[in-house]
């Protein structure tokens, strides 16, 4: 999956489980789940779109300063205002 491929997934799976989160596993097709690479590449999007205010990055039920993300994290679309 390219950028632009995991940005529309993101957008799409936040948008439909709004208000609920999505794990950022669930963007990638299942033979590449443990490419780290490969989340590396979701967790970069992810912040690209957090940047965009598209999304909100979470870690135990809060939003992080997720310019140094360390451990598992949650992606939500941010509520519209």
């Amino acid at each position: 999956m390219d950028k632009d491929s995991i940005r529309k997934k993101i957008i799409a799976l936040t948008s439909a489980r709004y208000p609920k989160t999505i794990c950022p596993s669930e963007v990638l097709p299942s033979e590449d789940k443990k490419n780290k690479e490969k989340m590396e590449l979701v967790r970069e999007v992810a912040r690209e779109l957090a940047d965009k205010s598209l999304i909100e990055i979470m870690q135990k039920e809060k939003v992080i300063d997720y310019t140094n993300i360390k451990g598992p994290i949650r992606l939500k679309k941010k509520e519209s205002t």
